[in-house]
């Protein structure tokens, strides 16, 4: 049977053609056929492994990693947990063991069978510190694993709470054992292999991604038989892609551009998922001094930056939760307060003609209008005497500045949280010990380290919304919204949306 390329498909190759000209892949690589999926993504692929190093704790890129490997409890795109390569997991009576039953009939990309073994496997090699897994320590606190069939046990070796959690959540992963052995870490990044629902067919780094269809997948084969996905860190640039017809889909452009072309001939979705838009504060000078920090808070009119920026899109908060979050507290509240920015600054000396002064990093177009919101914040700090410079970095920089702690005083962050739990929210990014924070300051350090192994659940989440009271009140991080993700594409195409934010192939379907 001959096939002949409409107009949209044309102008795919072109694009194609052109952006890819310098990567020696042959055009042929990209020919559409209507059982191919084109995404324009916003970020980079640093690393095949999802369990190692500042990547593998990027929430945006966690999209890539889930098409590919599978993690060991699935989680549903409203975030409920299901099983995923382990079928049934729980604790004995007093919490020193945990068991896992490991799903049967399943393959590895390589056509060589997944056993528990790999299971044990990928948890022991995520709880060494050498092999620089960012959540090692919370890995580490189950060992001693027996496997009987494909059931496991393992001692807990110290109580968290929250470990099946993290079974879906970052590093969550199950890797080959026997194939990681055999290529090691180098032969991996060349040619990664999972158990998940497509399979890499081709990468080029800074470019595009090549995915083809795993027909053996245990959830059921994908909807395509290929994906591209293309690497479009420019917002502008994903607008034309989709409206060239070069991508089917793409995801975090500008709201009113989300607007504009689902007004027309585009298809879109739109919901709040568990990312939220942050600035940390880092220890340093002028953010010791507490005046400073609240005041800097208090002058940001969220709602405004909601409204007139993001076109309506968007939740304001004051905490590191979401209302969806299990520890949501909507009692504490920073409000907008300009005045009372004010006179916080005049107490320790500042006014608009005699300004604090210190630098704000931020991203530029890895979220709809981050810069942008920035450049608003600067204005609305200017009126009560805060002179902030702005720095633009790229993602990555910000993870290595962060695990260096040596983040400007002030930095935008977006944060992820697809367990909703607030050890993965507010424990994280803020306790001083986590290479994800930079405020390291003993007293709230103190009051975090007790509920790290609290069993008791309903003190647990009493005892982090004490601690969230507490930050708002010292003022030691400026959360701003809850994001609403724009998700474009054209006509004939499902999407299913995920509230982690993963904008996940196997989630588009034809309709």
């Amino acid at each position: 049977m001959i096939t002949h390329p409409n107009r949209r498909t044309l102008l795919k190759l072109a694009g194609a053609s052109a952006a890819l000209a310098g990567f020696n892949l042959p055009l042929s690589a990209f020919a559409q056929e209507a059982n191919e999926l084109v995404i324009a993504y916003n970020v980079n692929l640093p690393s095949w492994d999802p369990t190692v190093g500042p990547s593998a704790v990027n929430p945006t890129i966690q999209g890539f990693y889930q098409s590919v490997f599978d993690m060991f409890i699935h989680q549903d795109p409203d975030l409920s947990f299901k099983p995923g390569l382990i079928t049934e997991w729980g604790w004995n009576d007093d919490n020193s063991k945990i068991f896992m039953v490991v799903r049967e009939g399943v393959k590895w990309h390589d056509g060589s069978d997944f056993s528990a073994e790999d299971v044990v496997w990928s948890l022991e090699r995520a709880g060494k510190a050498e092999t620089g897994n960012p959540i090692q320590f919370t890995w580490s606190k189950i060992g001693n694993f027996t496997i009987d069939g494909n059931r496991i046990e393992a001692d807990v070796l110290e109580f968290d709470p929250t470990i099946f959690k993290w079974m879906s959540f970052l590093t969550g992963y199950v890797l080959p054992k026997a194939y990681f052995e055999e290529v090691g870490a180098d032969g991996f990044e060349a040619k990664p292999i999972g158990t998940g629902p497509y399979m890499v067919e081709s990468y080029e780094r800074n470019a595009f991604v090549r995915l083809k269809a795993n027909p053996d997948y245990w959830n059921g084969a994908p909807a395509f038989e290929a994906v591209t996905i293309k690497f479009v860190t420019d917002a502008a640039s994903r607008v034309a892609e989709i409206e060239s017809g070069n991508s089917d889909v793409t995801l975090e452009i500008p709201y009113e551009e989300y607007d504009r072309l689902t007004g027309g001939e585009f298809e879109g979705v739109a919901e709040p998922i568990s990312d939220i838009a942050m600035i940390f504060l880092n220890d340093v000078e002028p953010m010791l001094d507490k005046n400073v920090r609240l005041a800097a808070h208090m002058a940001i009119d969220k709602q405004l930056l909601i409204d007139r920026l993001l076109s309506g899109y968007g939740v304001p908060i004051s905490t590191l939760q979401t209302p969806e979050y299990i520890a949501y507290d909507s009692s504490i509240e920073v409000a907008y307060d300009e005045e009372g920015a004010k006179a916080l600054l005049a107490e320790s000396g500042f006014s608009p003609e005699n300004p604090v002064r210190f630098k704000i990093q931020t991203t530029r177009g890895f979220k709809p209008k981050d810069y942008e919101m920035i450049q608003a914040i600067v204005g609305m700090w200017r009126r009560v005497g805060i002179e902030a410079e702005i720095e633009v970095y790229e993602i990555a920089q910000h993870f290595e500045l962060r695990a260096a702690d040596q983040l400007a005083p002030a930095a935008f962050y977006n944060w992820g949280n697809a367990v909703g739990d607030p050890t993965t929210s507010t424990g994280f990014a803020m306790f001083g010990p986590s290479p994800h924070s930079v405020w390291d300051g003993q007293d709230l350090m103190d009051r975090i380290i007790p509920l790290w192994g609290e069993a008791d659940e309903e003190a647990r989440i009493q005892g982090w919304k004490d601690v969230d009271r507490f930050i708002a009140e010292e003022g030691l991080v400026i959360p701003l919204i809850q994001y609403v993700q724009p998700i474009v594409y054209r006509p004939g195409l499902t999407v299913t949306a995920h509230a982690s934010g993963a904008l996940l192939p196997q989630l588009i379907g034809q309709a």
